[in-house]
Parts: structure tokens; sequence; C-alpha cells
């Protein structure tokens, strides 16, 4: 297993007070390097303007990547741009290239990307929800187009629908969108009854659900239907708000949860897809629950993939 990230995701400056805070992933890296010391850390490269281009238009590309020269710029209610925001967006997409990259060129069989922002709400034009450029969809995209894949799934159990994933591929029948979350909760999206070309598939969970009512969705339609489709690789979009120490959302998941659905979309990897999987960091803002959370999720990442390499 490979990890990803870079330390221009902690330049990104939301303000004082936002909930997606640089802060998050240094929680992240600092209980993945006490949990995991021999795991092998890669610095994430920059996303090309040429796989930006894949899933975003050239108008938000411009947006991101022209910073205010100082202080924070806010491009709605919740989403900033700070002079390190473009770097950070270019590392976080560029890492999870670089994670595909691997995998397929069987460097490794599973990577994770720690990094900041998020990208699952970002939607081909416009960046919203905390997101800037929707990074597993560059991922997603790259498979596609540089190997030329036929089926890539796209897990995702953050407790908010990934509607810019959606939007980007909801017509793209080589691509699998799977989405547990919270019903009506930001960004309002991802009913049962949107379906895209027959490849998507969300599950809205009512407020208050634990852990059995979001085992049983995955167990009894999304982990069947991914099964089915047989995919050449599987992307996670792997957001730990569903904990229920969350601030922003009201399910009731604990770090096991996280920690199963990880062996399960593992397994999965290994039966169809060669054990290939990488897993991209999207949400999470109570810094301890989503320490236990990424542990569990990494530590499930490693069951499937075996132990880590001497000197990894």
């Amino acid at each position: 297993m490979l990890g990803y990230t870079h330390p221009a995701c902690l330049d990104h400056d939301t303000g004082a007070g936002h909930p997606e805070c640089a802060d998050r992933l240094g929680a992240v890296l600092e209980a993945l390097h006490a949990a995991f010391p021999a795991l092998e850390w890669i610095e994430a490269p920059r996303a090309t303007r040429g796989q930006l281009l894949r899933v975003h238009d050239e108008r938000l590309l411009a947006t991101v990547l022209s910073p205010p020269l100082a202080g924070t710029m806010r491009l709605d209610p919740d989403t900033l741009l700070s002079p390190g925001s473009p770097e950070a967006a270019l590392r976080a997409a560029g890492a999870g290239v670089a994670a595909t990259e691997a995998v397929m060129n069987g460097e490794t069989d599973v990577a994770f990307c720690a990094v900041r922002p998020p990208g699952h709400h970002a939607t081909a034009d416009t960046a919203m929800g905390f997101c800037l450029f929707d990074s597993i969809a560059v991922a997603a995209a790259h498979a596609l187009d540089r190997f030329g894949l036929a089926r890539v799934a796209i897990a995702d159990f953050d407790v908010h629908h990934g509607n810019g994933t959606q939007a980007i591929f909801e017509q793209d029948p080589r691509v699998l969108y799977l989405s547990s979350h919270q019903a009506d909760l930001y960004p309002w999206s991802g009913a049962a009854n949107e379906r895209g070309v027959g490849n998507l598939v969300n599950l809205p969970l009512p407020a208050g659900s634990g852990g059995e009512a979001f085992r049983r969705a995955w167990r009894e339609h999304l982990l069947p239907t991914l099964d089915t489709f047989a995919p050449q690789l599987v992307l996670v979009s792997a957001g730990f708000d569903g904990d229920r120490r969350d601030p922003l959302a009201q399910l009731a998941l604990d770090p096991a949860d996280f920690g199963w659905i990880t062996a399960e979309l593992s397994r999965l990897a290994a039966r169809h897809a060669c054990g290939r999987l990488v897993s991209m960091l999207e949400g999470g803002y109570d810094l301890q629950a989503l320490r236990e959370g990424t542990v569990a999720h990494v530590a499930a990442l490693l069951g499937a993939d075996g132990p880590v390499r001497a000197g990894a």
C-alpha cells in the first residue's frame, strides 16, 4: 500500500472557524503515522491542465487558479480561495492521478490519498461545498483515458451526496457511481430515483441511521450492484462525516462501520480488479472521529493489501 499527500494541502486557508481546515489533514497524518509507521508516503505531484480538463471546463480552472493576492475570497457561502489554494487543489487532484497510475502499473494494489480540499461536490464548472476540483473524478477520467478501462466504479460513503461526481459521469456508462448519504442534507441531491443511464445507485439514509442501516444499504443494494458491474478499478470517496460525533450531519456511524465497508470494497476489488483500489479523503469534521475513522479505513486497506512491504 502507498499513501499520497503533500504539505501544500495544509496551505489552503479557509479562515478562522471553518470546519474544512488544515487541522483536519494534520490530524489524519498524525494518526496514520502513529498507527502505521512503516507505511510509505509519496509526495503528490500537481495535476496537469490536461488531466483537469477531462472533467472540468476552462472557466473553473481560471477561477481556482486565480487566487486573491492576500486573505481569502469567497466563492460561495462555504467555499473559499486563499493564496495557497491553487497549489493545494492541484496536489489533491494530482494525488488521485498518481495513485491511479501506481495501481494500474502494478507498483501497489492499494493507495490512500490524504489530501485536501475535498472534491466530490465540485461540478464540471463550479467549485462548491468546500471543494475546488473533483479529485476523484479526475482520477477516474485518467483511468478511462490513459489505460482504456471500460468499467470504473466510484464508491462514496461520505455523509453528503457527491453531486459533482455524479453530474460529471451520469451519462457515462463506463463509470458506476454508488453513494450512501444522509437524506435531506447538503447538497440536497442523490435521491434514489436519480439513475443516470443506469450507472447511478443512490441510497439516502434518514437522519439518525446507525451502522445497522448503513451496512444493510451496502450489503443489500450497493455492493451487489458493484459486484455485477465487475469493475476493473475501484475508487473510493472516503468521507468520515457519517460518524456520530460529526458536527455537520446526523448519522450515527462509528469507526468499525468505516472499517467494514472498506473491507467489503477491498474484497470486491480483489475479485474483479486484481485488488486495484484508490481511496481519497473527502469529509469528516470532528478531529477525533476523523483520526479514528481514517485509521480503521487504512487498517482495512492494509488487510486487503497484506503486510506493508519491508522498508516501506
